[in-house]
């Protein structure tokens, strides 16, 4: 894969990421819970962000070792596969803690390469 389709596939990650955290801003995990829209927007998001991680070449994954590629990639299979199963409590903590942490990182990045 080249250079292009790996910073490409990093922006497919961030904009599905900062949308995904844009739909909760100001929302609260009972939100998500009483709303089935808002439910599933933010998880298809982040399946998307899955996908896109699990394009990536190795070499740009290896290159970027502060990124839980494994884990995003897992969340992906875990959402997609075991979608009749979604933990909102943790869905929620991964939109609230973990994600803007990706988000930011994920900036500075394309940043870095652009």
């Amino acid at each position: 894969m080249s250079h292009k389709d790996d910073l490409i596939r990093l922006r497919h990650m961030l904009d599905a990421g900062s949308e995904a955290l844009a739909l909760v801003q100001g929302k609260q995990l009972a939100d998500i819970e009483t709303d089935h829209v808002l439910e599933l927007a933010p998880t298809r998001l982040l399946e998307i962000v899955g996908e896109a991680a699990n394009r990536v070449s190795v070499e740009t994954q290896s290159r970027y070792p502060e990124i839980p590629w494994r884990q995003i990639v897992g969340l992906r299979n875990r959402l997609i596969h075991g979608y009749d199963a979604v933990d909102l409590n943790i869905l929620w903590d991964i939109l609230q803690y973990d994600l803007p942490h990706l988000v930011a990182t994920l900036r500075e990045i394309i940043q870095e390469t652009t």
